[in-house]
């Protein structure tokens, strides 16, 4: 991963034209080819960004990132305070309780539990911020991003609306997300509903009936 702290404007092309007027930015180079622009304000959400793979020349005074959709990043430095590569090795992942793994699995055979008529797609689908747990269509062709935590709360929330939209700009387009939990409590519910996201609480033990296959006396 590099990391520059660099006095600089942003200007993307692509969908739409966005422009950052000079400012003092991190600038984050991941190693899956990933390009963030970050103030320090604003939460975790970068100001802009290129989701890899991508292709960057770094041609001294500015950086010009471009995708294989024909987005393209212009970074124009005016000066560089901190550059610095480190090499973070291998990520093992988020390691999930067994109570949520296995909610998460059962989810993927029974779709419909969710909501009725979606259809898993896939499964730990892949983002520049981390996979989605299940990446799903409904009857509509909507694309659905679904987070599954044992108790949803606001992280999970904030954690699908990244997802969200890193789907839309990778062109999962219309995207929505949903969080499903065995609980999911108010805060989380009333920040999803302000966001534009759905919920939905699983009876954890009734799904684990639908994926015992054949009924048992115990």
């Amino acid at each position: 991963m590099r990391i520059v702290v660099a006095l600089c404007t942003v200007d993307y092309e692509g969908r739409l034209s966005a422009r950052l007027p000079q400012a003092r930015r991190l600038l984050v180079v991941k190693a899956d080819g990933s390009v963030l622009v970050h103030a320090d304000a604003g939460g975790y959400k970068p100001l802009n960004w290129m989701s890899g793979p991508c292709a960057l020349l770094d041609a001294g005074d500015h950086w010009e990132i471009t995708n294989r959709s024909g987005e393209r990043l212009t970074i124009r430095i005016a000066e560089v305070a901190l550059d610095h590569t480190v090499d973070l090795g291998a990520e093992p992942g988020l390691a999930k309780d067994g109570v949520e793994a296995h909610l998460q699995e059962l989810l993927a055979a029974h779709p419909g539990e969710v909501e009725p008529g979606l259809v898993l797609v896939r499964r730990e689908h892949e983002t520049a911020v981390g996979p989605v747990d299940l990446l799903c269509r409904d009857g509509d062709g909507c694309w659905v991003a679904v987070e599954v935590k044992r108790r949803g709360e606001i992280s999970g929330v904030e954690q699908l609306a990244r997802y969200v939209d890193l789907l839309e700009r990778d062109g999962h387009r219309p995207v929505r997300g949903v969080l499903v939990g065995q609980r999911v409590v108010r805060q989380a519910r009333t920040l999803a509903e302000v966001r534009g996201l759905g919920w939905t609480e699983i009876d954890y033990d009734r799904l684990r009936g639908l994926g015992a296959g054949t009924p048992t006396l115990f």
